[in-house]
């Protein structure tokens, strides 16, 4: 087998382990069609990170400057990673036998619109 043709065989994680899983609602979906192609590309990513890796690994990676929320926000579960300079997403986890990541939207950093969005 060519090794080049497989360039990352593991990814880091066992077939056998449960794996995390990542919903986008509907809401995030509408949301990702006004946003640039590289904020939606960078949030596919994550995505795809956190479906191999687990949420708890990728967070612990600075490039997305993972953090909960704080104000109003604080203590909702609500978190928030950094898809460019200005673009947030807002997710959830909710934990289950696997792991469930939602992603609620994506948005320019407006955290009133995320405080309508959730009632606080």
């Amino acid at each position: 087998m060519n090794r080049y043709l497989t360039p990352f065989p593991n990814m880091g994680y066992n077939k056998d382990e449960k794996k995390d899983r990542v919903e986008l609602t509907r809401r995030c979906q509408k949301s990702l069609t006004r946003v640039p192609k590289m904020v939606v590309a960078t949030l596919m990513l994550w995505k795809m990170e956190v479906e191999k890796k687990g949420i708890f690994e990728v967070q612990a990676i600075s490039t997305y400057r993972d953090h909960s929320l704080s104000g109003k926000l604080k203590g909702t579960g609500i978190r928030s990673i950094s898809l460019s300079y200005g673009y947030r997403a807002y997710y959830r986890i909710q934990k289950e036998e696997i792991i469930l990541v939602t992603v609620e939207d994506v948005n320019y950093h407006d955290y009133q619109a995320i405080e309508r969005l959730f009632g606080r």
